[in-house]
Parts: structure tokens; sequence; C-alpha cells
């Protein structure tokens, strides 16, 4: 009984330390995880309430539970884990979708649109601030909220609901930009990569493309960057970021195995921006 218990309260305390610790990450963010919290509640709500119940004994029944247990510990660990990096910045005028935030263009809009993939774990508000200099410049800007904040588990962006966009660049931060370049469809004609890489050969895909990468980064670090640029669509322009680091591509703090900076963030994150923005304004079809 004293196991049923332990598994129970782990099954509430982890949720509700979530909910606590990142209330507005999950309330902002893909649906996907709060259902995952929710259902672990749930889940440890029935182990308490059948714990002093009497259970009968028999080989296979105790291997089924001890299985079903350690899975259940498994999917506790790994909802622990992805409780997101929380925003540090926003964005006023974003529009929050049940699966994206949009900043839309004030004045006359571009044809060439901007979809980007947060970083694994990030909250998507975390880029909001360094993406809205696109959306002042005419472009469309589309923040992909990934389920569980894991890029490679969402689908590809909406472009459907946006006809009046005929191009768009994919992008993404970490993670993010290697499941930016998995999404394959005609109207996509730019790439960009922050402090990112393709898994796979993207050197014959006719697409422009930017790498934007920082040289104190400790996550995706020059050396990984280096191995994987003969990667990357023929023609790419790499940037590097003097001093930057992983975590001043979003605002969210400090990253565990992230570099030391030799810059300050604002100073790293306009040069990601002026790099970006006018990469974006060079797109054509």
């Amino acid at each position: 009984m004293t196991v049923r218990l332990l598994l129970a309260s782990a099954c509430v305390g982890v949720p509700g330390w979530v909910l606590v610790t990142r209330w507005a990450s999950v309330v902002h963010g893909h649906p996907a995880y709060p259902v995952l919290l929710a259902a672990l509640v749930v889940a440890g709500v029935v182990i308490a309430l059948r714990a002093r119940r009497p259970r009968s004994s028999g080989g296979w029944r105790t291997a089924g539970r001890v299985v079903a247990a350690a899975l259940l510990v498994a999917v506790v660990g790994a909802t622990g884990w992805l409780r997101p990096f929380a925003a540090t910045t926003g964005d006023p005028l974003a529009v929050e979708g049940p699966t994206t935030w949009e900043l839309r263009p004030s004045g006359a809009p571009s044809s060439v649109g901007v979809a980007f993939y947060p970083g694994a774990r990030v909250d998507p508000r975390a880029y909001l601030a360094l993406l809205r200099p696109l959306a002042d410049a005419g472009h469309l800007v589309v923040v992909v909220k990934p389920p569980l904040n894991i890029g490679l588990l969402a689908p590809a962006p909406p472009f459907d609901d946006h006809p009046g966009v005929t191009r768009w660049v994919l992008g993404g931060h970490s993670l993010g930009g290697t499941a930016a370049a998995t999404v394959d469809d005609p109207r996509v004609t730019g790439l960009l990569f922050w402090a990112s890489y393709p898994a796979d050969d993207q050197s014959g895909r006719d697409v422009a493309a930017l790498s934007v990468s920082g040289d104190r980064d400790g996550l995706a670090t020059p050396d990984d960057i280096a191995a994987t640029a003969d990667r990357l669509p023929a023609g790419a322009r790499s940037v590097v970021v003097e001093g930057g680091v992983h975590a001043f591509f979003g605002d969210y703090g400090e990253q565990p195995g992230d570099g030391v900076p030799g810059v300050d963030r604002a100073t790293a994150q306009r040069r990601i921006v002026e790099a970006t923005r006018e990469f974006v304004g060079g797109v054509r079809g």
C-alpha cells in the first residue's frame, strides 16, 4: 500500500509543482501538456482510492502491476522534465490561438510570412519580442505552439489559414530549427536556423537559408554548427554572434549546459534581429 500511495502522490504532486511554478506557460501553450497533467492527477486519485483495497496475488498479475507502475513512473518523470522554461517577456499585441501565436503587421502586409518553432521545452512567448521587428517590417509571423513544447511533434504550420501569404520562411531555435527543416511544402522559400541545424542533408533544396549562431553556445556549439554546415541549402549565409550563447536566442533566462556569454543579452539580440530582418526582407519566391 505504501508504494501505491507514493506513486499516487507523485502523480498528483508533479503536476501540482508544474502548475504552481509554470502556470502561465502551461495555460498559454499547446493544450497537450495540460491534458497530460490532468490525466496524471486523475490517475493519482484513482490509485489513492484503490490503495486500501486488498490485491490478489499471482505471478502474472504481480508482474503486470510492476510493469504498469514502472511505466507510470517514467511518465511522471518525463512530465516533470517537460516543464517549460518560462518566458521573461511577451508581446501585448500578439494574437493567441489554440496552437499558435501570431504577430500581425500593422501596415500593408508582405507576401512573405514567417513561421517559427520554439526550442525544446521553451515557452513560445519567449520569442515574440525578438520576432516583433519582422511584423513591424510587414511580415506576418506565426509562432507555433508545439505539443509538449517539442518542435518535432508539431504539424506543419497553418499555411492555408493565410492565403495572402504566398511565400514562407520557416525557422526555429535549437530543436525548433531542426523541426522547421523537416517541413516539405512548395510555399517554403527560406529556412532560418537560430542556434540550430538540420538533422539531415538539405543541400539540394532550392531555398534561401540563414544560420545565426553564438560562438559561446554550450548546446549548439560552434563545432556542431561547423560540422553540419554542409547540410544547409547551397548558398546559405552564416552569421556568428560574438559572445552569444544558446539562451540569448529567446527570452527565457539561463539554460543548463549553456556557455558563458561574452556579451550582454541586449547587444547579442540586436545582432540576431538585424541579421534575421535583413534575411527575411531579401527572400524571394
